[in-house]
């Protein structure tokens, strides 16, 4: 290991785009905690928006792409890559969910890579989708997932297996892969990680057809070698499709090397009277969180889909839920808006009929239902302020967020690994300052939007 590639270059470390919300925090959490002051922003910034962040070291896009067609992949994502690229950070970082979620026609992985490596200079693009903090696992090759502590390889996970948008029928990520691209596919394995071949094999598979390698994380000593491996060997520039656990393996060998401090820079959240929270996730695990809210205290109420749907009712079903939320909210108490229960909810099972139903194909109407979410919250900010908000659901983040007049988010709390509690910036002076915290559907333990009320156990 040379003093050179471990030192940190001047300006940014690292830039990124998220492909939904929630995994966008994600990203900043884990870099925020590690002391890499994070920013990220919501729509492209500007240079008078990065000015207003000096310390960053770390900044990202929060994006959409996880729902969208490769078509609007190519039409979008190059003029994203290329603002990135040009902040002259050594990593371009496309941050994927740790469940690979992904598919030839919606979110396509492959896709992103194809155009990203365009964008930097590198001869290889690592992926590191494994992250022993989420409970997610790659082990030569294949991904696992752990729900309440009991594994699952992803083609047999409970909820990714049955995903209603892109099920995951296949575990081994060079497979999935290659459904998505022609591009080479390789892979840097535990063993060869633990033995030190790593750094060797890169140079042996890398070229300038910038081959696509996974690198296998199962636990903390794969994790640094990891991080060890994409950052002594970034050369001109990287680009990599990742989950959070590319941000986590950075983190874990700069600390190593005494770059970073040993302890989490991130304090627990404050508790507040009440949160205010909507949901438009199909997880199993969302559900037992609004089960459990429902049974301790919180005022749970289900949004009408066909209602939502339909361009007669729909304003009216959401002023009736956002009024059903300012009421609670009037009496002290946190209201949950939700659209499903998990994946066996009628309103999942039959939602592409009622979306036909509506003349909306499925992909249209689940974009409306997020747009229903957005305005239910946007009222509720506008009639009654709660000072913390929860929104449970990638794309429903992204419709909600993009709503609000949010400029960047930063990391100021930790709740959950994965969620953190975040300020908003805007120039909207009744949004400045308020918090968010966006969580993905399969985050966090059946308590925890008591957690994000009390910022602990509950």
């Amino acid at each position: 290991m040379t003093k050179a590639a471990v030192l940190w270059p001047d300006g940014l470390l690292l830039t990124y785009y998220g492909d939904d919300f929630t995994g966008s925090t994600d990203v900043m959490e884990a870099m925020t905690a590690a002391g890499v002051p994070t920013v990220l922003f919501v729509t492209t910034p500007t240079p008078e928006m990065l000015a207003k962040f000096p310390k960053a070291r770390c900044v990202g896009i929060a994006g959409s792409s996880r729902g969208r067609s490769p078509e609007w992949m190519e039409a979008e994502l190059p003029k994203i890559f290329s603002i990135l690229a040009g902040m002259r950070a050594p990593i371009l970082h496309y941050k994927v969910c740790s469940t690979f979620d992904s598919s030839p026609a919606i979110g396509s992985i492959g896709r992103a890579i194809d155009l990203g490596t365009k964008a930097m200079a590198g001869q290889w693009s690592p992926v590191i989708v494994g992250s022993p903090r989420l409970s997610r696992y790659q082990v030569f090759g294949n991904l696992f997932a752990a729900v309440d502590g009991v594994g699952h390889r992803l083609d047999r996970h409970p909820t990714m297996s049955r995903h209603p948008v892109t099920p995951m029928a296949e575990a081994d990520l060079r497979r999935h892969l290659a459904a998505q691209t022609s591009r080479r596919i390789e892979l840097i394995d535990m063993l060869q990680l633990r033995k030190g071949a790593a750094a060797k094999r890169v140079g042996d598979l890398s070229g300038d057809d910038v081959p696509v390698m996974l690198i296998d994380v199962l636990d903390d000593e794969t994790l640094v070698a990891a991080g060890r491996l994409v950052w002594e060997q970034r050369n001109a520039g990287l680009f990599s499709a990742s989950s959070s656990g590319l941000s986590y393996a950075l983190a874990a060998y700069w600390r190593e090397t005494g770059l970073l401090p040993q302890e989490s820079s991130l304090p627990r959240a404050d508790a507040v009277d009440a949160i205010a929270v909507v949901s438009g996730s199909c997880s199993p695990v969302t559900a037992s969180q609004i089960a459990w809210a429902g049974a301790n205290g919180f005022r749970t109420e289900r949004m009408q889909i066909p209602a939502a749907l339909d361009a007669r009712t729909r304003d009216a079903e959401i002023e009736r839920l956002a009024a059903v939320a300012a009421s609670a909210l009037a009496h002290g108490t946190s209201p949950v808006i939700f659209s499903a229960e998990g994946p066996d909810d009628d309103a999942v099972r039959r939602f592409g009929q009622m979306a036909g139903e509506a003349g909306l194909s499925r992909p249209d109407a689940a974009r409306l239902v997020g747009r229903a979410l957005a305005e239910v919250m946007k009222r509720l900010l506008d009639c009654a302020r709660p000072q913390r908000m929860v929104v449970s659901g990638g794309d429903s983040a992204g419709e909600i967020v993009s709503s609000l007049d949010i400029q960047a988010l930063t990391a100021t709390a930790a709740l959950t690994p994965g969620a953190p509690l975040c300020r908003i910036w805007s120039d909207h002076a009744d949004r400045d300052g308020l918090e968010i915290v966006l969580k993905g559907g399969q985050i966090g333990n059946e308590t925890f939007f008591g957690q994000a009320r009390t910022g602990g156990g509950v």
